[in-house]
């Protein structure tokens, strides 16, 4: 089976979202599908206003239906709200493709804190844009709830995992740094929450991985805190798995798959009780979360590095790339073969019809 993604998030970004999809589309040839991405990648584009370093894509849908059709996939999964995502969402309902979502971002939270949009007017245009997929698919059992409550329907259950090769105790490196040290991981921007885990009075270090708009800011609010840039991989990994501590100060993600690497790496999380950490720690000795921050981090350094390991060990990415298939296949029997596709595709430019 292939599958093709339209996602706006994509390397070099540096994110849950394209760490994600990337692992994904490993993990699902066991499964005996294939993943092709119609990401950015040969669009012009511009920069995203207030966000140094990001740039929003500006495909023609010309170009859009040429990349869909060159694919010919049996599945069309549409990963992010960006402007590939809504000229593929446009394509396929203009040539009668269902097609499958996920809700991955809270951008009505993210807008609303750059600029004085309300966010109920955001989440009915994101309710409009789903309301059309086959599935849209959530991450956990509480933004799945969240949603259902904001009137968003035909929701469906896709977990993250974990690479639990490369992040992994094993691969702590020795950071000469005051103990207990306390590391978090992620985008720097306001959304982050990044200020709420630098402004506690807390022993040892404070170590912050990562890139973004609100770096400079911090780093001089926060001179004794250690900003380390954004490291990835095996540097990423040897950093993790070196913490006493993760911190998770975001109330915005909807799940952060950040928080099961520090795991897999035998690093407890402290977050707050919100949705994302209450899913992935769920009660489980493997983290604490409190209401206010500093009691969440001093008790995690008490919790067991081996659970931490023990627990993501279970949040394999085979198990994760199941869930997608199995909801993927829900649009797949009795859809038009790749050759009809593509002469419905040929038909209606030939007769003038808009593919966006």
């Amino acid at each position: 089976m292939r599958i093709l993604i339209a996602t706006d998030a994509w390397h070099p970004q540096v994110n849950g979202v394209v760490r994600t999809l990337t692992s994904l589309a490993r993990a699902v040839e066991k499964l005996g599908a294939t993943i092709e991405f119609l990401s950015p990648d040969g669009f012009p584009s511009m920069r995203v206003p207030t966000y140094p370093g990001l740039r929003l894509a500006l495909p023609s849908p010309r170009k859009i239906a040429e990349r869909i059709e060159k694919a010919r996939p049996d599945a069309i999964h549409i990963a992010t709200e960006g402007t590939i995502g809504f000229m593929t969402r446009s394509w396929c309902r203009t040539h009668g493709r269902p097609f499958t979502t996920s809700y991955t971002t809270r951008f009505p939270e993210y807008i609303s804190a750059r600029w004085p949009i309300p966010e109920r007017w955001l989440y009915s245009a994101l309710r409009r844009f789903h309301s059309a997929a086959a599935v849209t698919m959530v991450a956990t059992p509480s933004l799945t709830a969240e949603l259902s409550q904001r009137g968003f329907g035909n929701l469906g259950m896709w977990t993250r995992g974990v690479d639990t090769d490369l992040f992994s105790p094993d691969r702590a490196i020795k950071l000469d740094l005051p103990r207990p040290i306390f590391i978090s991981v992620g985008r720097i921007a306001v959304e982050k929450n990044l200020e709420a885990f630098l402004s506690i009075d807390l022993p040892g270090t404070k170590v912050v991985i990562g890139a973004g708009p609100q770096e400079a800011e911090l780093r001089q609010r926060f001179p004794d805190a250690k900003f380390l840039g954004q490291l990835e991989n095996g540097k990423l990994s040897g950093h993790l798995a070196a913490a006493d501590v993760f911190v998770f100060p975001s109330r915005t993600d909807t799940f952060g798959v950040v928080q099961l690497e520090a795991l897999a790496s035998g690093v407890p999380v402290a977050a707050f009780p919100v949705t994302g950490p209450k899913d992935v720690i769920a009660g489980n000795p493997i983290g604490a979360l409190n209401k206010d921050l500093r009691v969440a981090c001093l008790e995690a350094l008490k919790m067991s590095r081996q659970a931490c390991r023990e627990y993501a060990l279970a949040h394999s990415w085979e198990n994760s790339a199941r869930q997608f298939v199995g909801n993927i296949k829900r649009i797949v029997p009795g859809h038009q073969d790749k050759t009809s596709v593509h002469s419905a595709a040929v038909a209606a430019t030939a007769n003038g019809r808009s593919v966006a």
